[in-house]
């Protein structure tokens, strides 16, 4: 973002699709769309600033970002860092006919820049709603968000911080709990005789379940909040997998296929912030259909240029993990991306096979290719089959089967169905009619 706002909100990078980057452990929390963005509390820098109109709000867990929702190509985020105080909409008659306005304070350095290093002053950054939004969810959302304080947990758990995060009700010495326990059996207690006893046991132990259990669900939840760092950490694994440049290999030479099949596994590890209807709201459809054009990229690299729908559904939701979605949606997600300019789209072969192409790539590439394949001594003789030419394009077997039967449709090939299968040939024929003409 340039201008007098990019002075003063800090930068956000946007993916292919329009989508902003999170930072390694930044998870999206809610969206809101119809967001305009005003600053109060400095006269000077108000009548030099306009305020940004019409834009997409997406809370993190550590920042707030705002994109440009007409174009989706410029953004800016603030840090919840800087976030000192927030100021819920007035409750009066005169608001309800009003858009609600949620009001920020945030400190701001001496450069301008809002930041929560080195600041000594702040300023009222307005959030405008001007879209059919839940402002009470939000509100307690990012109430939420500014408790767990979550960037600061990223920072204590980064490589070589000496903090560690122990359960609550937990001591920092691993003796301590065994001995404290080993303590209270030692000594026998009269009131544990008898029937009385024994019903008083039990009932201290349903009670030592109970507890137990509610520490298990608090674990499970640490659990799902660590898992994000696996995902991180997969990332990084195969960045270096697939980069391998210099030292030594992770993966035995002595294995060729091993380092082939961790990359795949890796590759489909998982997706950090998936797009969920509960975060989403309204936007669910749209921001899905970006997140998917992101996620589609390396995938149609593998597969020489084209994905089919079913392999694309499968890829997808195992990178998502828990976070589901159905055939409807994804078929939704890939229909809308011709109105959100992303540089793929949904095709449709006369068979009714459904694939994923890049705007790029057109038929008559594929089409120059074939011609070439087909030319070659061995194929004048036997043909091509559709293993044949998936091998040459480096595609599945299926998609170039549709290829060719679209280049027969052209009249570029024609078909020999024998013993050996259905094959193709280059089609002399409209040679010969051209030739005729001419005598």
């Amino acid at each position: 973002m340039e201008g007098a706002w990019g002075r003063i909100l800090h930068p956000l990078q946007l993916t292919d699709s329009g989508r902003p980057q999170l930072f390694p452990g930044e998870v999206e929390c809610q969206l809101l769309d119809g967001i305009d963005l005003e600053l109060e509390g400095q006269q000077q820098q108000q009548q030099q600033l306009q305020p940004l109109r019409s834009g997409v709000l997406t809370l993190t867990t550590h920042r707030l970002l705002w994109v440009d929702e007409p174009h989706q190509r410029s953004g800016a985020s603030v840090p919840l860092a800087a976030v000192c105080r927030v100021y819920p909409p007035k409750k009066s008659i005169k608001a309800i006919f009003a858009s609600p306005r949620i009001r920020i304070q945030v400190w701001y350095a001496s450069d301008g820049r809002i930041s929560a290093v080195g600041a000594d002053r702040s300023v009222v950054l307005t959030l405008v709603c001007r879209g059919q939004a839940n402002i009470d969810s939000f509100l307690g959302r990012l109430e939420q968000v500014l408790q767990s304080k979550a960037w600061e947990t990223d920072k204590a758990s980064a490589p070589g911080s000496s903090s560690v995060i122990l359960p609550p009700n937990s001591s920092r010495l691993p003796g301590a709990a065994a001995s404290n326990s080993h303590a209270s059996h030692s000594k026998w207690n009269p009131a544990m005789a008898g029937v009385s006893g024994i019903l008083r046991k039990e009932q201290e132990q349903w009670e030592e379940a109970d507890k137990n259990l509610q520490d298990a669900f608090h674990d499970l939840n640490a659990l799902m909040a660590k898992a994000k760092d696996m995902v991180v950490l997969a990332e990084k694994i195969r960045s270096k997998l697939l980069g391998g440049s210099g030292g030594q290999s992770m993966v035995d030479e002595e294995e060729p296929g091993s380092k082939q099949e961790m990359q795949d596994w890796l590759l489909s590890v998982g997706i950090t912030s998936p797009v969920t209807k509960e975060s989403a709201g309204a936007l669910y459809h749209q921001q899905l259909s970006r997140q998917l054009a992101d996620f589609v990229k390396v995938p149609l690299q593998r597969s020489g240029g084209m994905l089919a729908m079913v392999d694309a559904y499968c890829l997808f939701n195992r990178a998502r993990g828990t976070e589901l979605i159905s055939p409807e949606d994804l078929l939704q997600a890939c229909s809308i991306w011709e109105k959100l300019d992303v540089p793929f789209r949904m095709r449709k072969f006369d068979s009714g096979v459904l694939v994923i192409q890049s705007k790029e790539d057109s038929d008559g590439q594929v089409f120059a290719k074939l011609v070439i394949l087909i030319k070659t001594p061995e194929a004048l003789k036997v043909g091509i089959s559709a293993s044949d030419a998936a091998r040459a394009f480096g595609m599945a077997p299926a998609l170039a089967k549709e290829y060719l039967l679209t280049a027969e449709n052209q009249g570029l090939l024609c078909r020999d169905d024998g013993a050996d299968g259905l094959r193709f040939f280059a089609n002399l024929f409209k040679d010969i009619v051209v030739e005729a003409t001419f005598l």
